[in-house]
């Protein structure tokens, strides 16, 4: 008498065992998530016990047209002893009705959410309910283009869901918190359905260089859909203020709900999503920040700035700008399609800033051929290298149609590039991997390489004459602002100039808002000796220009001092930041999961101007979602305190993020740490 046919009752994915070895525990998500080369287990519910003569095999699917040629169509028949091959099942352990399997993954598998069923000969076929998983990139696998070695690198890049955006300005370098989010609830699914859009076809999904190049294009939403939708002009009333934002998820959940862009982002929010998009996909990546980063819009790596006779900035001259500060992502990767050297760290930027390949994208760009001058090689490598190198030339307007070059800086852009440090809580400089340093011979080496390089001359230094800006950094927002201008002669006789000066507030990307001081006066230096003229702004000057421009607020100082006899310009320009008051955060030392406790959030308004329709916004991944206070018109000098109960659901050292926001005044941050056990 024949054995009963085979049925398979039921499938474990043995999402516990198989999340720990792959590192995926942490993915808030009821599907089996596991990285490509590595192999994964299941466990079948058999009819009865297994045959030597028994035929199952496992069938995978991704994308809506899986065809085997292209590897998006799997057959993997089970063994007991499989042979070796890119797919693979062996049969490791049966127990009465169970059996145990191990499936094989290659290394290049395509990334995405595929579909097993489980078949036996030609007529039987179970499904299991549910019966997909995600199948991510694996750093850890050194077959594998994102392998990454180090291991605490892969803890920082790939596994930390927190971290910090660098902003402000190169003489005054901000740490705001972010968070990431990546594991959070929703996440890995809408980054699964961003591989789904149109530009991006299943076989790629194997390919992180053009994954992460569509990805760049997709979280802006230019050409598409996508995330995020850019805004620079200060009004924000049909969204959210690019500064509200505590971290990616509540962006992400809310363009998964609407399935509409979200308003609204600028560069530190765009590579905040594309750094969460990145470690969910499972491809190491950073925020990075450039201070002094040039938009070089005519390919010449020449950024042209402009000025009155008064000093103030004008911005209507020329599409070029320089910004404070400019956020992009770096991503770690092979690139075998370059010449050999340019593996590792790739500069990728999802601000929509030049269209590239007629679309908003930027990079996958090796910071090697950044740093080399190799401006041919693909992706992007002139504008990135003109972000990091390009000589800024400032230009004085005399009058309709004439203008003075009146100074030429070749070593003002590209500073202080900035990440998270691994494993650790502060600002990690890594200028060095993108250029030389300053004037070195290798540095001029690479800008000579880089053919588009302008080769104009501008004017020389002048040698009568020291001008300098002189500082106490930060000023304090509510505060009166002090600086000097001190002027020291070089000549062996008294030498009388001409002193303009202009303070104006701005943006960070460089573009003027508001004049709060001109100053224009004759001042005479003697021989061999210093002058240094005293120059205070009163609170109310620029507090009375807040309306005008709340992001990022800077303000722009640039003196120029002019000799007639004997004839030369000497011009100098520093930004300073505002300090902002402080937001206390007390939280207990320690926590236990499951276990409520409070946490409580006090601030003084110290900014001399009532913050009118005052938001506290608090963020804790792992303890809870993101809740918003409404704490009213808060006038200048009052205290509020507003405190947050929440149950920790994850072990370790749990970061809050608090902001506030307001008509007027937005981005007041602070953080506090709690370790749940």
């Amino acid at each position: 008498m024949s054995e009963s046919a085979l049925r398979v009752s039921a499938l474990d994915f043995l999402k516990e065992l198989n999340g720990s070895s792959h590192h995926t525990s942490d993915f808030l998500t009821s599907a089996l998530t596991v990285r490509r080369g590595q192999s994964f287990k299941i466990c079948l519910q058999l009819s009865r016990e297994l045959s030597p003569q028994d035929q199952l095999v496992i069938q995978l699917s991704v994308g809506n047209r899986p065809q085997q040629a292209k590897d998006t169509l799997v057959l993997i028949p089970l063994r007991r002893n499989s042979e070796a091959g890119r797919w693979g099942g062996t049969i490791i352990h049966v127990s009465h009705k169970q059996c145990e399997v191990d499936l094989r993954t290659p290394p290049n598998a395509v990334v995405g959410k595929y579909s097993l069923i489980v078949k036996i000969g030609d007529e039987y076929t179970y499904q299991p309910e549910p019966n997909h998983f995600y199948m991510l990139f694996n750093p850890w696998c050194e077959g594998d283009d994102v392998y990454l070695p180090d291991e605490k690198a892969r803890g920082e890049y790939v596994l930390n869901d927190a971290g910090y955006i660098y902003v402000g300005q190169n003489n005054a370098i901000t740490a705001r918190p972010w968070n990431f989010g990546q594991f959070e609830e929703g996440v890995l699914e809408l980054c699964m359905d961003l591989l789904d859009k149109r530009r991006l076809g299943q076989t790629a999904r194997r390919d992180p260089v053009k994954l992460s190049r569509a990805m760049s294009a997709l979280v802006n939403c230019n050409d598409d859909s996508g995330i995020v939708v850019g805004n620079w002009s200060g009004k924000y009333s049909q969204g959210t203020s690019p500064m509200t934002w505590t971290g990616s998820l509540s962006i992400l959940l809310q363009f998964g709900q609407s399935h509409h862009p979200v308003k609204y982002g600028q560069c530190w929010v765009f590579s905040g999503v594309l750094t969460t998009v990145m470690r969910c996909l499972g491809i190491p990546a950073r925020s990075v920040t450039n201070y002094n980063s040039a938009h070089d819009t005519e390919g010449n790596l020449t950024i042209d700035i402009y000025i009155n006779k008064q000093g103030e900035h004008l911005d209507n001259m020329t599409s070029d700008s320089i910004w404070n500060f400019h956020v992009w992502n770096d991503v770690w990767m092979k690139r075998p399609d370059l010449p050999e050297g340019y593996d590792g760290w790739q500069a990728l930027d999802a601000t929509p800033q030049e269209e590239s390949g007629g679309l908003y994208q930027c990079g996958p760009c090796s910071l090697n051929a950044i740093k080399q001058g190799d401006v041919n090689l693909a992706h992007d490598t002139t504008f990135l290298f003109a972000e990091v190198n390009a000589d800024r030339v400032v230009w004085r307007v005399e009058g309709p149609g004439k203008v003075t070059m009146v100074r030429k800086q070749c070593h003002y852009v590209g500073r202080k590039i900035s990440t998270k440090a691994v494993g650790q809580d502060h600002r990690e400089d890594i200028t060095l991997l993108y250029k030389f340093p300053e004037g070195s011979a290798e540095e001029r080496k690479a800008l000579a390489k880089a053919s588009a390089i302008c080769s104009a001359a501008g004017p020389e230094e002048s040698n009568n004459l020291q001008l300098e800006l002189k500082s106490s950094l930060p000023a304090y927002l509510g505060s009166p602002i002090s600086f000097s201008i001190c002027l020291t002669s070089l000549m062996p006789s008294p030498i009388t100039v001409n002193l303009t000066a202009a303070a104006q507030l701005q943006t960070y990307s460089g573009k003027p808002m508001a004049t709060v001081m001109s100053l224009k006066k004759e001042v005479t230096i003697e021989a061999q000796k210093s002058t240094t003229i005293p120059v205070t702004i009163e609170a109310t000057e620029y507090l009375s220009q807040l309306s005008e421009v709340n992001d990022n607020l800077l303000l722009q100082v640039t003196a120029m001092a002019e000799s007639g006899d004997p004839y030369f310009i000497c011009t100098e320009d520093t930004v300073i930041g505002f300090e902002y008051p402080p937001i206390t955060v007390d939280l207990p030392a320690t926590a236990k999961i499951g276990q409520q406790f409070r946490g409580t959030f006090t601030f003084k308004n110290t900014t001399g101007v009532a913050m009118d329709n005052c938001k506290l916004l608090v963020e804790g991944l792992g303890l809870f979602k993101l809740a918003t206070f409404n704490e009213g018109n808060i006038p200048n000098g009052k205290i509020f305190r507003s405190e947050i109960l929440c149950t920790p659901y994850r072990t370790g050292r749990r970061k809050i993020i608090a902001k506030i926001i307001s008509d007027k005044i937005s981005g007041i941050i602070a953080e506090g740490f709690v370790n749940v056990e």
